[in-house]
């Protein structure tokens, strides 16, 4: 494996400039990642990314998905664990293989540990066997014991890309940790899908909108709204989403003897506005993140978030201004924290009032010229401006109060 990405380090140095920097048709753009198959940030992220740019015309937009689907007399073998990874990993691999060839810019969704060595490894190796230009869109809140633990594989990887592109300021500072750098360009949230409520007082229903997997800790929201319910004896949880937790979570929930609380398990993209419409405080307990989608969304439903400081948050959180921030963990801080929201209506209108403001940083037309910009930029050869972590407010964390 070192030996290859060596060679191919070497070659992409010699590598020919590309006649997509021509002006006589668009650019061919590829963007590889998870379909909306798989659940999570990713594949809402690719799905709108790809919505948007192919309404550009000087873009020629395809998707390729990571988890391509299997033809119909194949469907009984996915059911067989390790056999569905190797065969589809294999179709995944001949499919870069044809389509490839035919475009200009790879840009490749990746999350971290294994999931980078099956999907964004092999969408990068083949894109530069062909010569073509990579955009990786590294993505994962665990970049940093990805990068630390498998730094002899990863890091050489990641250094085959033309640019490496992040949805924060704190993957920004994480990869150049590693003598990394990256350009931060934000997820982006369909801002007039959410449309804002106003809330002159706050009533005690509450959600949390992440997959049920250990990083994201549900089970400390579980624990803040024991407490809260001990004030609120009506209040009421929503917990949108499902993973391999949700059995663990409701037997958690039982023992903790909550009333009122609905796990509603998978909701698509399109229904999650109306159950950000339908609570008024937004819980989020991870302990492991990015920049999570759904606290944006929240800002723009009208929600007051209160959350934990995991990874990328306090980049897009101001504790006090924008949100209210707790230690990962502390769903005593949490509770706390919810309380003083319900109790405090002219404080929560003044934190629901700045969170909204901030959602214009989030739309598309916030980031489409970015994304444009890097693309030609990319594809005239003119990577040393993309290849610079940027100096401005996405470079650190947002200002905590006291």
């Amino acid at each position: 494996m070192e030996m290859t990405i060596k060679w191919l380090r070497k070659r992409s140095k010699h590598q020919e400039p590309n006649d997509c920097a021509g002006k006589s048709r668009p650019l061919r753009v590829l963007i590889v990642a998870p379909s909306l198959d798989l659940t999570g940030g990713q594949a809402v992220q690719a799905a709108r990314l790809v919505e948007h740019l192919s309404d550009e015309p000087s873009l020629s937009v395809s998707f390729l998905p990571i988890n391509p689907r299997w033809p119909s007399f194949l469907h009984k073998l996915q059911r067989i664990k390790y056999l569905r990874t190797i065969m589809t990993s294999l179709l995944y691999c001949a499919t870069l293989l044809v389509r490839v060839r035919s475009c200009d810019i790879v840009h490749v969704f990746s999350a971290s540990y294994l999931s980078f060595v099956l999907a964004p490894t092999p969408a990068i190796i083949i894109a530069k066997l062909y010569r073509k230009k990579v955009v990786l869109n590294y993505r994962s809140g665990e970049a940093e014991d990805h990068l630390q633990r498998w730094n002899r594989t990863a890091i050489p990887t990641i250094q085959l890309a033309d640019v490496v592109a992040v949805p924060s300021g704190y993957l920004v500072d994480v990869f150049a940790r590693f003598g990394l750098r990256a350009r931060s360009i934000f997820n982006f949230v369909e801002v007039t899908r959410f449309p804002f409520r106003e809330r002159r007082q706050l009533r005690p229903i509450f959600l949390s909108n992440r997959n049920l997997e250990a990083l994201y800790n549900v089970g400390c929201i579980l624990r803040a709204f024991a407490i809260i319910q001990r004030w609120y004896s009506d209040a009421q949880l929503i917990i949108a989403g499902d993973g391999t937790q949700r059995l663990q979570l409701e037997s958690l929930s039982r023992e903790l003897r909550l009333r009122n609380v609905r796990f509603i398990g998978y909701v698509a993209p399109e229904k999650m506005p109306e159950h950000y419409d339908a609570a008024d405080i937004y819980l989020n307990g991870s302990d492991i993140d990015n920049m999570p989608g759904s606290i944006i969304e929240a800002y723009c439903s009208g929600l007051p978030v209160v959350t934990t400081n995991a990874g990328g948050i306090p980049y897009i959180l101001s504790d006090g201004n924008t949100g209210l921030m707790v230690q990962c963990g502390d769903y005593e801080g949490m509770a706390a924290s919810a309380i003083s929201l319900l109790e405090d209506d002219s404080r929560a209108a003044k934190i629901i009032r700045q969170a909204h403001q901030e959602c214009q940083k989030y739309a598309w037309a916030s980031v489409r010229e970015e994304w444009l910009s890097l693309y030609h930029e990319i594809a005239h050869g003119n990577t040393t401006a993309l290849r610079t972590s940027r100096s401005d407010s996405r470079a650190s964390p947002t200002p905590r109060t006291a």
